[in-house]
């Protein structure tokens, strides 16, 4: 185990604490770039790098601190990523102009990736299989209450501070969380290895350039010159990094781990529901506050209903997952998430707001059950000596949805409006809302078919860990 069972509670709750923080400062830090672009004298399109780069250097370096646990034990590699993003905090909290925070930033997102690229991994080999889903509930839990504070957290920071205290709101979650990685966790189990440097920078490569391409080609299109060139490396990268790992002899992700069905199936699954809630997250923002004109107070306390339901729901998803089939308990969420998108789907200029306050706690709820049964299936069917590597791109196929579910929206969103338009519209048409309702229409339409495959994908998935776990006993 990777810590002394006595203490596995008190470690899964130092776990729980980095996941809350973390959830925080997105929240927190997304609400706060506004006023960021003002106090730094940058534009509001340029001041949004604060978040693509975090995004960007945590994504590329999730598979490489993901192996260095399995190399040099999970439990180091998380406490030191701990004590990283503490000092990225400090660091950002001190106002000494734009660059200045963007190294901030990359220094956040390395002590993230640490952490994240270990937490899955910490948590499976440190509770059996009886308890293993109520300990996936329970960090989750933690990082639904993260995104359920983060807007009035930051709100009321903002309110009585200048933004640099946002982040060193992180200094006193993370000092709480590495205490108690300090005192509940051993260093893990080193398995020495080779470390495969090269396959590591590729596939950095082939992330960045292809985040940072579809991030450009919301405002530019994907015709433009620069976002070609871009997505371009990405692909010649992620052929060479494919080419190199088939044939290294210590590969940073050994291919054959996509051989295990269910392993395959669950982080799929895992791609197309974080695709299919970023869908949400992009366009129901503008939904309440630009096309029903809703004051900012308001629509946040609406769409903090969704976070609310995966607080209580995500622990419920663990209690099940531990006592039924996993991938059964993962189907019924998925379920929920595709009605709640379909519902979506049919909002409108004058639908009532206890209509769309009922669909959002329905994917709430579903998100929450979803959540925890799917960390199970993915985690408890590689060997442990691959655990690093599995909860890394497990890690990496939920912000690889991110991307993709906001690149996908907004470029549908874009499309459907400017088609009804017969001109290019790349913002809200304050004058013809309902042109953005027929773009959220077909969106939130495709949100749906994606959550449907989503749950074929995990229907196929039933029977294999019915098999899995009559060959485990």
């Amino acid at each position: 185990m990777e810590v002394a069972h006595a203490r596995r509670w008190w470690a899964l709750t130092a776990l729980g604490f980095f996941a809350f923080m973390t959830n925080l400062d997105g929240s927190v830090v997304n609400i706060a770039v506004p006023v960021m672009a003002k106090s730094l004298a940058v534009s509001a399109s340029r001041m949004v790098w604060a978040t693509s780069v975090y995004l960007i250097v945590l994504s590329a370096l999730l598979l490489p601190f993901g192996k260095l646990g399995d190399v040099v034990g999970k439990p180091r590699i998380f406490k030191w990523g701990t004590g990283g993003f503490i000092l990225g905090s400090v660091l950002a909290g001190i106002d000494l102009g734009f660059w200045w925070l963007i190294f901030a930033r990359v220094v956040q997102a390395t002590g993230a990736a640490m952490t994240l690229a270990n937490t899955y991994g910490i948590v499976t080999s440190s509770f059996d299989a009886q308890e293993r889903g109520k300990a996936m509930g329970f960090v989750g839990t933690f990082v639904a209450l993260g995104s359920v504070a983060g807007p009035a957290v930051g709100g009321l920071i903002l309110s009585v501070a200048q933004w640099p205290v946002i982040f060193w709101l992180n200094v006193p979650f993370g000092l709480v969380a590495l205490v108690l990685a300090l005192w509940a966790m051993g260093n893990g189990v080193p398995q020495p290895q080779a470390f495969d440097w090269l396959g590591a920078l590729s596939q950095a490569v082939a992330i960045a350039a292809g985040f940072w391409g579809l991030n450009l080609s919301q405002t530019a299109g994907f015709t433009s010159p620069v976002v070609l060139i871009l997505l371009g490396l990405a692909v010649v990268a992620l052929v060479g990094f494919l080419w190199r790992e088939a044939r290294v002899t210590a590969p940073l992700l050994s291919l054959d781990i996509f051989k295990n069905a269910l392993f395959s199936l669950g982080v799929l699954a895992v791609f197309l529901v974080f695709m299919v809630q970023f869908f949400t997250t992009v366009l129901m923002p503008f939904y309440l506050e630009d096309a029903l004109r809703l004051s900012p107070g308001i629509a946040g306390a609406l769409l903090t209903l969704y976070p609310l339901m995966m607080v209580f729901f995500a622990p419920l998803g663990g209690i099940l997952a531990d006592h039924l089939n996993v991938a059964g308990v993962a189907l019924v969420g998925v379920v929920i998430i595709a009605l709640g998108s379909a519902a979506y789907g049919v909002l409108g200029l004058t639908s009532p707001l206890l209509v769309f306050g009922a669909i959002t706690v329905l994917l709430g709820i579903g998100s929450g059950i979803f959540q925890s049964p799917i960390g199970d299936i993915v985690m408890s069917v590689v060997p442990k000596s691959q655990l690093g590597v599995a909860g890394s791109f497990n890690a990496l196929a939920r912000n690889l949805g991110m991307v993709a579910g906001t690149s996908v929206t907004t470029t549908l969103l874009f499309s459907k409006m400017s088609a009804v338009a017969g001109r290019r519209v790349i913002s809200f048409p304050v004058a013809h809302p309902q042109w953005f309702i027929s773009g959220m229409h077909l969106a939130m339409g495709t949100a749906t078919v994606l959550a449907v495959i989503a749950a074929l994908v995990l229907w196929r998935s039933v029977p294999k860990w019915r098999a899995f776990v009559a060959n485990r006993k």
